[in-house]
């Protein structure tokens, strides 16, 4: 006898998502996915406020300056950052780096705090914002919601599940609070760091979770320049449909309606840059590569399928980021 788990994930693997791009006008399908996706994400039920920004230190450090902030995105919620500006490089692009399930954005900095942070940031390749740095860009770590600072656990543990769950009972999403976030944050830096950073350059990375809410930010918001989701893009057949994943993946019905791919379609003409593990159990290759193909033909039907690219790394769950910066640098000089 099936369990109802079997049951589902049958189900899942005949699911035919209805608003798929098919080929057509690009921009014409954009404009009505892009409205769909926001409902789905439970966008409507977010309101702006004033960022109330409050720099907590400006203090020098090797080679950057690094501000500490935080701003409200939402009535009575903060969100804390760390902008890092390089020295010597006047008005340098800018990338906004998101951790995933990890103990919070600090990994990001480099600055370990737990027992487990020194391997996410050297065999991972996870401090981004020091690469960043290397690379001649500012950064900005931001902190997810239910990680670090915003899952409160004082083990640093992500605390996703009440979280996300009661998020759906007011008809939200975790993803679509994320996506919220990020882009207040580009406000943000629109408003009070134009003389700082080029806000012509916004760009977006993240990993594994992270990379989920650079895929569906880069959908939405269309002031990012290039997405870099690591580990994240995938079939939701061969990945979140069918392997257990944290509660903070799922968007009631969306496998009825688009497939991964389809962000990759929405996000264009921004540069897209792919990132996955050949031997990443989580997002399997071969929804990794179907994604890809899908948004690849999307960029072509858009005019210039040049502008993505597919970065498959030697290994598993984790960043490449030599091969990653490499793509950057060719696509933004």
């Amino acid at each position: 006898m099936k369990t109802a788990y079997q049951f589902n994930i049958e189900n899942m693997q005949k699911t035919v998502p209805a608003m798929a791009f098919a080929g057509g006008n690009l921009a014409d399908w954009q404009k009505i996915a892009r409205e769909k996706l926001a409902d789905l994400l439970g966008m409507d039920k977010f309101a702006k406020v004033a960022p109330e920004m409050e720099i907590e230190y400006e203090q020098k450090m090797d080679g950057a300056t690094d501000i500490r902030f935080t701003f409200q995105t939402e009535a009575g919620f903060r969100v804390p950052c760390h902008l890092w500006l390089p020295d010597g490089v006047e008005n340098p692009p800018v990338i906004i780096c998101l951790q995933g399930h990890s103990k919070g954005m600090h990994i990001s900095l480099g600055r370990p705090i737990y027992d487990v942070d020194p391997e996410m940031i050297g065999s991972g390749d996870r401090d981004f914002c020091v690469r960043a740095l290397k690379e001649g860009f500012a950064a900005i770590a931001m902190e997810q919601r239910n990680f670090g600072i915003l899952g409160g656990h004082e083990k640093g543990t992500p605390q996703c599940v009440e979280s996300s769950m009661t998020a759906l009972l007011m008809g939200r999403t975790t993803v679509g609070e994320r996506v919220w976030d990020v882009s207040r944050l580009i406000d943000l830096i629109e408003a009070e760091f134009a003389d700082k950073v080029d806000v012509n350059k916004i760009c977006l990375m993240g990993h594994s979770g992270g990379g989920t809410t650079t895929a569906y930010t880069a959908a939405l918001d269309c002031r990012i320049v290039l997405a870099m989701p690591s580990c994240a893009m995938c079939t939701y057949k061969d990945s979140i449909g069918s392997i257990k994943h944290c509660p903070c993946n799922f968007i009631p019905n969306i496998a009825n309606i688009f497939d991964m791919s389809d962000l990759m379609a929405m996000a264009y003409p921004k540069f897209f840059v792919q990132v996955s593990g050949l031997e990443d159990s989580y997002f399997r290759l071969s929804g990794v590569k179907e994604v890809f193909a899908k948004g690849k033909a999307a960029y072509k039907a858009g005019g210039d399928d040049s502008r993505c690219t597919l970065i498959i790394g030697n290994g598993g769950h984790r960043f490449y980021a030599d091969e990653a910066w490499d793509a950057v640098h060719k696509y933004l000089g």
